[in-house]
């Protein structure tokens, strides 16, 4: 498993392509885009993007289920976060509808190719590192 960003404006499909040659599994992280209206990262909300509103309302969803039954129907696995029970149990509600070939298309298509959290070259001890006491 590669647990990697991937949602709609940031989907890397060469990593995902990499992993399915070789039998690796793609675990999004930020599925629904959270990262890209949590932080400063150039985009807009995927939660407000008209094109995923568009399909949410055609399916009687919300963009949040729109984006994971994306996820579910392109063979990855999604780990959304939520702390509110009544966004998990919503979270899990996307296995009674299915998005056309066309709905995934267009989803497709929002690829900006801008990575809304860090860069993982990025990811260091002294940049986010924490002494650990048992190291």
């Amino acid at each position: 498993m590669n647990q990697i960003e991937v949602h709609p404006y940031f989907q890397q499909r060469e990593v995902q392509a990499f992993g399915a040659r070789h039998g690796i599994l793609t675990q999004a992280w930020s599925p629904i885009g959270g990262i890209t209206f949590y932080r400063d990262s150039e985009h807009t909300s995927t939660l407000r993007d008209p094109v995923i509103g568009e399909i949410a309302r055609a399916h009687g969803k919300s963009p949040a289920q729109v984006m994971l039954r994306w996820h579910v129907q392109q063979g990855r696995s999604a780990i959304p976060k939520s702390t509110k029970p009544a966004r998990i149990a919503e979270n899990f509600d996307v296995f009674d509808f299915e998005l056309t070939d066309e709905q995934l298309a267009a989803i497709d298509g929002l690829d900006t190719g801008r990575r809304g959290g860090p860069d993982p070259a990025d990811v260091t001890l002294a940049t986010f590192g924490r002494d650990i006491p048992e190291a």
